[in-house]
């Protein structure tokens, strides 16, 4: 039996995140090492984006493998920095329990994904460096890259709690909705150097324009702790059928079973097995949302469509729209496949991707104009 913290393997985990590392930040640096620091920062921001996304899509390759206790002692494998080390240990495992959650293609799809997570911090540790020894000549403040370096520390500490605590659904899905967090904040950066650069202006939106926006970022997001409710619960199976599910437009569900948040995985609050009522009001409710999510988004889409500056996000936005629409009618009639359970998460995160891009690179047009009117009163008094 390991025991849960074992830190003995950390330096030598953290040596392989920085060779992981090392590749994407050698590329930024010899494609930009004549160019200005901001430009340099603005690439490394969007280096780590884009490895992010890919650590998001395969920790869900992770969840959806029942990878996540391959390893089940952290930040090592049975006190080792790689499976290698663990073989003796895993094969035990393994011997005990055929089927279980240890074996040896599951220990290194655990093992990846830390690498992989190492490698991102360590590429917001040297975006963090080197926005602060650089601020003077850098427009946007150190600060967003500090939050963001606090917040994967946070991501870490979750992925820990995801493995020590046996996959406790609350935990994994706070830790599938920190690593969206992490994808917003660094949208948000790469965004405000593309406008501290003069490569993209501020886009004003109509008063009703900019109000859909910001209701379809919140529309979004509990969509995606709804799905990730989903998945950490197992409910996608729940009802195989669409529209209907069980035969019925409104199934029996236990939605105060369903929604005790505070339970382990297949249990429920007293510690019983949960119910399959219980995982039919997961699943349905996350379905009903979706309805309400798919009309929002392709609104938005159809509105920002009309403006030049925003048309290609407005694609982006209904092409992802129709994709999770796609991925999500896969997950329950095909009986969740793999490939369609990791495109729709896939799809969320790209998702959030667009819509943080269009908030960050938009205003309120009505406020800018009021303002503007309240300087110039100002003015003539």
């Amino acid at each position: 039996m390991a025991d849960l913290y074992n830190l003995s393997p950390a330096i030598r985990l953290m040596i392989t995140g920085l060779i992981v590392a090392l590749g994407p930040l050698a590329w930024v640096w010899l494609r930009k090492r004549n160019s200005p620091v901001a430009q340099r920062l603005r690439m490394l921001t969007l280096v780590t984006l884009f490895l992010t996304f890919d650590l998001v899509v395969f920790g869900a390759f992770t969840r959806l493998t029942d990878s996540g206790l391959g390893c089940p002692d952290w930040p090592g494998c049975y006190g080792h920095a790689s499976p290698v080390g663990a073989q003796l240990h895993i094969e035990a495992a393994q011997a005990a329990m055929p089927s279980g959650p240890v074996t040896h293609p599951k220990a290194w799809i655990e093992m990846i994904h830390r690498y992989l997570a190492t490698g991102v911090g360590v590429m917001i540790l040297t975006l963090t460096v080197t926005s602060w020894l650089e601020r003077s000549r850098v427009q946007i403040s150190p600060w967003w890259p500090t939050l963001t370096l606090l917040w994967v520390c946070l991501q870490g500490a979750f992925g820990a709690l995801t493995v020590t605590m046996k996959l406790f659904p609350v935990i994994v899905t706070l830790h599938l909705l920190g690593g969206m967090v992490l994808l917003a904040l660094l949208k948000v950066q790469s965004v405000r150097y593309a406008q501290a650069q003069g490569e993209q202006a501020s886009v004003p939106l109509k008063g009703t324009t900019h109000a859909l926006v910001r209701a379809a970022v919140a529309l979004l997001w509990l969509q995606i702790a709804l799905g990730g409710w989903v998945s950490t619960n197992y409910a996608v199976l729940a009802c195989t059928e669409f529209p209907a599910c069980q035969n019925s437009l409104w199934p029996a569900m236990n939605f105060s079973e369903g929604f005790t948040l505070w339970r382990a995985l297949g249990a429920s609050a007293d510690g019983g097995n949960i119910s399959f009522q219980a995982l039919t009001a997961i699943h349905y409710v996350h379905r009903l949302s979706a309805y309400l999510v798919f009309t929002v988004l392709l609104a938005l889409a159809w509105r920002l469509y009309r403006l030049s500056a925003l048309r290609s996000q407005a694609k982006w936005l209904a092409g992802l729209t129709v994709l999770q629409v796609a991925t999500g009618l896969g997950n329950v009639l095909l009986g969740w496949p793999l490939a369609a359970a990791v495109l729709h998460t896939g799809g969320a995160a790209a998702l959030v991707i667009v819509l943080t891009g269009v908030v960050a690179g938009s205003r309120n047009a009505l406020g800018t104009v009021s303002a503007s009117k309240f300087s110039s009163s100002r003015l003539l008094a």
